[in-house]
């Protein structure tokens, strides 16, 4: 900080009583943002909260602009990378982030080393690249970061971030806050620092100046295979990534070490004269953390292989204690309940899938008869399969007692793990079962468990919302406009403030969703006719050609030319949302262009999508007829 005061961050995490490995500060990497382009920017701070678009509707509406200054934001409410767009699309020319001990600190409990959460100096390290644009090597989008591969110029690359982003800590980023005035910030921007937060301009003026090594450095994919003894050309994927920002005992290696142990497991099967009926595939992934490189770049490069021959990848990050949550293709629910029913929960004793209906429960939820899974986004190794490939994937873990704010500092170690995240590993060891036997049933399955009556209640919730939300923005607009012509708009009701009053909204048009409704009924037709057959007593010949179908299925709901303007991401009912990152966006093509209110490309979409879902209805009844 140059003004009013002068001020320079410490940008270190010095090491704590306790842990040894939090000493080797000359051996870790320092806090930074990974694909954070050079910058040497000086001007005005400017507090915008999570930095999402929503926080910069609401500084308009106090005639606040960030052009020409340096944002600061806090993590949280997106992923990391959502925060310097958005900046930058607004004309910020640089971005700080830091963590808010309301959101990852003492305010949410005890801090390392006494206790989990982040202590006053940690800093959570990440990439900064547009995931939601593409992920993987940034010079080469979309085909494999080989040797000989042609690479764009690093100032072409659509994917680095256009101004300069820094992580500090919250020891750093107080005195920042403290010199700031203006405007008080709204009662839910404030954090738990002992300040009043305002939101500025200045006078705060900030130096940044950042630098980068741009090497090209190799990046290690470890790949182990068994082949299968029947199908030796159908591949069940697993995996997980080896690399971490600093020591990375919960993230990855918590995750990493399941899969060793499985791949251990099933190498003292093998040894017996064991092979599953299909070929399993174990994967150490690298280059993750810098934007899912070494699994993207694998994908890319042998994509067409992919295509035919993976059923299903499955993959984990980092886990810890608690509940297990597990997200995926919802054609596969059914099956994984199956699994989850006959695992028990380490500590309480019940199966996995009653310990998560009791969370269900406790939160106000109903009891829970089936295990849901969740949506995938992004953020982890299975995106380049499921959303670019369109191969059925799932994503595993437990959470919801191991809360803590070592994410990307150097306090992930062995011994904050050992005591905060899961003492004695028990849960670890679940997860491989659950992963474990996910992996050996498909691989050794008949007929490939893929259901379509889960999934269809699922997609119907999906086109409900998508027609609501159409519904609800209109009612909104209309309020809204009311008010303004009204010369009444007064949303936050704060004598204090100065607000702008906006302009007059286009109103929300009425849009065709008959498309999505013909196709969600001819899939849940088709569904309910797969459902009254039974492919395991087909004739062998007819299962081989059942399962080859049922393999591919899930690559019906994409088309080669993607979604608008990302043209990587195929899949038409998940994706990473564009401002959300790693939060999945559902049907992403309709419910992103109603959200940016392009309505004429809203029902271009509805269209696209219609088509999609009536094709993928064709192939369940091809599916059908086989397992009659």
């Amino acid at each position: 900080m140059v003004s009013p005061t002068t001020f320079t961050a410490s940008l270190t995490e010095p090491p704590v009583e306790g842990d040894p490995y939090s000493a080797q500060i000359e051996e870790a990497l320092p806090p930074y943002n990974c694909f954070s382009i050079d910058g040497d920017v000086t001007a005005e701070l400017v507090f915008v909260n999570y930095g999402v678009p929503a926080d910069y509707e609401e500084l308009e509406k106090r005639g606040i602009d960030v052009k020409g200054k340096i944002v600061i934001a806090k993590y949280q409410g997106s992923w990391r990378g959502i925060k310097p767009k958005v900046a930058a699309e607004k004309g910020a020319i640089g971005c700080l982030i830091y963590s808010d001990p309301k959101d990852d600190g003492y305010y949410q409990g005890d801090v390392y080393p006494e206790g989990p959460y982040k202590n006053e100096y940690g800093v959570q390290r990440g990439a900064v690249m547009d995931l939601p644009l593409f992920p993987g090597d940034p010079l080469t989008p979309g085909y494999g970061s080989t040797d000989d591969a042609e690479r764009l110029a690093i100032e072409d690359s659509p994917a680095l971030t256009k101004i300069p982003v820094l992580p500090i800590s919250y020891h750093d980023a107080l005195p920042l806050l403290k010199a700031m005035t203006g405007p008080v910030a709204p009662a839910s921007w404030r954090g738990a620092l002992p300040i009043t937060y305002h939101i500025g301009p200045g006078p705060a003026k900030v130096h940044l100046k950042l630098e980068f090594n741009w090497d090209l450095q190799p990046a290690y994919d470890v790949i182990a295979t068994l082949k299968g003894s029947e199908f030796p050309d159908e591949w069940v994927i697993r995996g997980n990534h080896h690399d971490a920002w600093v020591h990375g005992a919960n993230d990855p290696i918590s995750g990493m070490v399941t899969v060793m142990e499985e791949a251990r497991a099933v190498g003292e099967l093998a040894k017996t004269g064991w092979r599953p009926k299909r070929t399993i595939v174990y994967c150490g992934w690298g280059a993750e953390e810098p934007g899912l490189l070494g699994s993207t770049e694998w994908v890319e490069t042998h994509a067409e292989e992919l295509k035919k021959k993976a059923v299903a990848y499955i993959n984990t990050d980092g886990t810890g204690r608690g509940f297990l949550f597990a997200g995926g293709s919802h054609t596969l629910e059914k099956f994984f309940n199956q699994i989850v029913r006959g695992i028990k929960d380490p500590q309480k004793g019940v199966s996995l899938l009653e310990r998560r209906s009791a969370l269900s429960q406790v939160n106000g939820g109903k009891k829970l008869n089936h295990f849901p899974l969740y949506a995938l986004g992004s953020g982890s190794d299975y995106s380049p399969f499921f959303q670019h490939l369109g191969i059925a994937s799932f994503n595993f873990g437990f959470g919801g007692e191991s809360s803590g704010g070592e994410y990307h500092t150097m306090y992930d170690s062995y011994e904050h793990y050992s005591r905060f995240k899961d003492p004695g590993f028990h849960y670890g060891k679940t997860l491989v079962k659950v992963a474990g036997r996910t992996t050996l049933r498909l691989a050794g399955a008949e007929v490939l468990p893929f259901e379509f009556q889960h999934f269809t209640k699922t997609l119907s919730t999906y086109v409900k919302e998508v027609t609501e939300l159409v519904d609800q923005m209109r009612l909104k607009t209309e309020k809204e406009n009311q008010l303004i012509e009204g010369g009444v708009y007064d949303l936050a009701a704060d004598p204090t403030q100065t607000f702008v009053v906006p302009a007059v909204k286009e109103a929300v048009p009425f849009l065709n969703f008959a498309p999505l409704q013909n196709g969600l009924r001819s899939i849940s037709q088709q569904a309910d006719a797969y459902a009254k057959g039974n492919g395991i007593k087909a004739a062998k010949k007819d299962r081989v050609s059942l399962n080859q179908l049922l393999k591919n299925i899930e690559r019906a709901l994409t088309r080669e030319h993607g979604l608008p303007r990302r043209p990587w991401f195929v899949h038409h009912v998940y994706a990473p949302g564009f401002y959300t990152g790693y939060g999945v966006k559902t049907l992403p093509g309709v419910r992103e262009a109603i959200e940016q209110r392009d309505f004429k490309e809203a029902q271009e979409q509805i269209v696209i999508l219609g088509e999609v879902l009536e094709g993928y209805a064709e192939q369940i009844a091809k599916a059908a007829k086989m397992s009659k």
